[in-house]
């Protein structure tokens, strides 16, 4: 029920922002704001919890302390299991489902089975290998390789499906995993797809589902008059990882021209991945950003894309998403590359992020509508570019909205572009955020989030310096567990450089940090004990210090059942 109702809520705000767009031409890309957030939430959390030592299953078998089973897993995950049988069932089949689902058992104790069964019974289908998304854990791999035949006029895609072995799962059975594609030419028109041995007049031009239920499916598309370039897990039809081998120039082309919004947004991230991890092998950054600046610079162009969109095009992939594409991380040389690529980006960019700023300059008062919200996400995206290279006047722009602006909105991405700049204004501007918002308690929390999660500049102390300094304040106390989460918490697991600092100094604050709350709130120690869980994806000499750190934790006394399932596990993940 937890999945259910995350993705009934994920649907209804989709159908809200489309609704609310500024036309019709807009509201498809209005509506992929909402997956993309979804999408970025389950990769940049979700996605390290199938990987690490606290796997668990949607319908997890066993457990220690239950309070450590409320996660993203069972909420976000469950939530892509029901999308799926959305898309595989359609819009007419899953409604039926449902509504024998409440014909059965409303008013009673149910469980995930009982729902699979009635969306199975309802429209006639086998959906026994399904029901194994709620039985194992970890993210499966889809391994998609091709072969175009001109003569023939066919491409074959060979799909073979492997989930890793996972804490107490080693033997993985297939699942039943819906595959929405579509073959695009080069102007990214789509091709009609027909397979092999339909008719001609089965042909669909446009998005189709592949349902995959073996290891390894082999699919002939016929009749086809060019060489097309696949568009896959569009709408990201099921919760994988896909690894495809398309050129550079098929991935910028997906950036531009594809016509589903989520995997054009999804190609413009794999190019800023590979933008970083060029600089971060030693490239030039102004060489192997080029291609990223000339597509994403389309982007930012194209008025007819709801402004939300165009902002979430235009952002880069986060660090820890970055991370998670690399078998051995350093997060602090990870930071300087992703700086330096995005820098590169601003820089290039600058003078269309100034005409997009005043474009959508709005002068009347504050509108929560989607169409008002998009502008103000591009708006302020903008500005955070320009903000961050230091252009004209965008310092004093940042510390005039900040003061002048008549909503949280504005003056939080103010604030955050100042603090996360080398801005002049920067104490100046936290001091008055926090004078102004002295008796707003929420308010507060992000004034100390901003200052954890800070990218410090040269010359600046470790922000760690500044954590400590915040933990003394008058407005600071463990024993509120938002405030400790908006210091603390933001600080471990939201920068990753600064924690991760090469000195080990992250790991002795958050030792102590967790052994302290323990004794006061077991649930938020366990939530920060997290921090840790994946040490062996750090370099070797970050890897022997996290390690040891994890070990003096367990060797603490008294430690909490919750806070004891995590660390026994992630020192048994050795």
């Amino acid at each position: 029920k937890e999945g259910l109702t995350v993705f009934r809520d994920q649907q209804f705000s989709a159908d809200m922002q489309a609704a609310q767009a500024e036309d019709a031409g807009r509201a498809a890309s209005a509506r992929a704001v909402k997956r993309i957030e979804d999408v970025r939430l389950l990769r940049t959390v979700q996605f390290p919890e199938d990987a690490g030592p606290m796997a668990h299953p949607i319908r997890p078998d066993s457990y220690t302390e239950i309070n450590n089973f409320y996660t993203v897993t069972v909420y976000e995950k469950g939530a892509e299991v029901i999308r799926m049988l959305h898309t595989l069932l359609g819009e007419d089949g899953f409604r039926r489902g449902i509504d024998l689902y409440f014909e059965r058992h409303d008013g009673q104790a149910v469980t995930c089975d009982d729902f699979v069964a009635a969306m199975a019974d309802a429209n006639g289908r086998d959906l026994a290998r399904f029901s194994r998304w709620y039985e194992q854990a970890g993210t499966p791999v889809l391994r998609v390789r091709r072969n175009w035949d001109a003569g023939a006029g066919s491409l074959t895609l060979t799909v073979q499906q492997l989930t890793p072995p996972t804490p107490g799962q080693t033997d993985k059975p297939p699942l039943h995993v819906p595959l929405a594609l579509a073959l695009l030419d080069d102007q990214g028109n789509e091709l009609p797809v027909r397979l092999e041995h339909e008719p001609a007049d089965a042909a669909v031009r446009g998005t189709r589902v592949l349902e995959l239920t073996e290891s390894e499916h082999r699919f002939r598309f016929v009749g086809l008059d060019r060489r097309p370039t696949p568009s896959l897990l569009r709408g990201f039809s099921a919760p994988v990882l896909l690894d495809q081998t398309l050129e550079p120039e098929e991935i910028a082309r997906l950036a531009r021209l594809d016509t589903d919004p989520f995997n054009r947004w999804e190609a413009a991230q794999r190019l800023g991945v590979a933008a970083v991890l060029d600089v971060l092998a030693g490239g030039d950054p102004e060489a192997g950003s080029r291609r990223l600046v000339d597509t994403l610079g389309a982007g930012l162009r194209e008025e007819q894309l709801d402004p939300a969109y165009r902002a979430l095009l235009l952002t880069l992939p986060t660090e820890g998403y970055i991370a998670e594409q690399i078998e051995e991380v350093d997060p602090v040389a990870l930071r300087a590359a992703r700086t330096r690529v995005r820098q590169t980006l601003n820089r290039a960019l600058a003078t269309d992020f100034a005409h997009a700023m005043a474009a959508l300059a709005d002068d009347g008062p504050y509108r929560p509508d989607t169409a008002s919200a998009g502008r103000r996400a591009l708006r302020n995206l903008a500005l955070a570019a320009l903000v961050d290279i230091g252009h004209d006047d965008a310092w004093a722009r940042a510390d005039a909205q900040l003061r002048s602006a008549d909503n949280m909105t504005d003056r939080a991405a103010a604030i955050s572009a100042l603090v996360n700049s080398a801005a002049p204004q920067r104490e100046n501007a936290l001091a008055w955020f926090h004078d102004t918002y002295a008796d707003e308690p929420l308010a507060l929390d992000k004034w100390f989030t901003l200052q954890a999660t800070m990218h410090r500049q040269p010359g600046d102390a470790p922000v760690l310096e500044r954590v400590r300094r915040l933990c003394l304040s008058p407005e600071f106390s463990l024993r509120n567990p938002n405030r400790a989460r908006s210091l603390i918490g933001a600080f471990c697991a939201a920068n990753l450089a600064e924690f991760h600092a090469a000195d080990g100094s992250g790991y002795a604050f958050w030792l102590e940090q967790v052994r302290e709350i323990d004794a006061l709130n077991p649930q938020l120690a366990a939530r920060l004990a997290r921090a840790l869980d994946r040490w062996r994806k750090f370099d070797p000499r970050r890897q022997a210090m996290m390690r040891e750190t994890l070990r003096e934790l367990a060797a603490t006394e008294g430690l909490s059942r919750d806070v004891g399932e995590i660390v026994d596990k992630a020192l048994q993940s050795a």
